[in-house]
């Protein structure tokens, strides 16, 4: 594991007594493609949550590139180099795809950056992104007529806007059909093949086995096994977390 990674050590949050990240320490594999897999309510997201910034943990800490992250702003997490999406899209319903775009890399007011952005380099970027993601044909639709395969590939390009180092994916295949599937599993790859890392929450084994370089499990807040993705599956506290045998 080199500086340049993300890392964990001891990372902690508890909601109403209950522990959903209990102790966490986990390094992931810079310039690879990670999964971080895990039955329900194994505290995936919420350790998500803590090392971007989304909520603050109780206690330990998460860091990048050397760096100490933990608590800070999501803004400021963001750039330090690392992206992310969410479980449920976050996306402006009412703007176009093109405008969605634009808004995620401008600060300003809302308005400011529809009015600024449409004069900028932007928008060749943002376009360039939309072709790469297979939904350029669709830049002036509104976000809400999309199907939710296409709103996740809108999310993911938005996330490309800011060029991050890694990029962290929460459930990128949650409700979408398999040839969208195939095409996010391709773009995964081929970003990953031009130096991004990557850090995949996800249910699909069949996406988290065939993509992965490094796969982390947890199970009740906690790495409990980690490796190649064969290493993982024939791991018996795996099969244990997920199966009970």
């Amino acid at each position: 594991m080199t500086a340049s990674g993300l890392s964990t050590t001891g990372l902690t949050k508890s909601f109403g007594g209950v522990r959903a990240v209990d102790g966490a320490t986990v390094a992931f594999h810079h310039g690879k493609v990670n999964a971080l897999i895990g039955p329900n309510g194994s505290g995936k997201t919420t350790f998500f949550n803590c090392v971007t910034g989304m909520i603050k943990p109780d206690a330990g800490t998460a860091s990048y590139r050397g760096r100490d992250i933990t608590g800070k702003a999501p803004h400021r997490i963001a750039r330090a180099g690392i992206g992310r999406s969410f479980q449920l899209c976050r996306i402006f319903p009412r703007l176009t795809v093109l405008e969605n775009m634009l808004v995620s890399v401008r600060t300003s007011s809302l308005l400011g950056k529809l009015i600024s952005a449409r004069q900028s380099a932007d928008v060749d970027r943002a376009r360039e992104l939309l072709a790469r993601v297979g939904i350029d044909h669709l830049e002036h639709a509104e976000a809400r007529d999309l199907s939710y395969g296409q709103q996740k590939l809108l999310e993911l390009a938005g996330v490309l806007m800011a060029d991050p180092e890694t990029i962290m994916l929460d459930e990128p295949a949650g409700g979408v059909n398999p040839a969208l599937i195939d095409r996010i599993g391709k773009l995964v790859r081929s970003l990953n093949a031009e130096g991004k890392t990557f850090l995949i929450v996800e249910h699909n084994m069949d996406m988290v086995m065939s993509l992965s370089d490094h796969v982390v499990v947890f199970d009740r807040g906690r790495p409990i096994a980690e490796g190649t993705p064969a290493e993982v599956q024939e791991d018996p506290r795996v099969l244990e977390a997920y199966l009970g045998v």
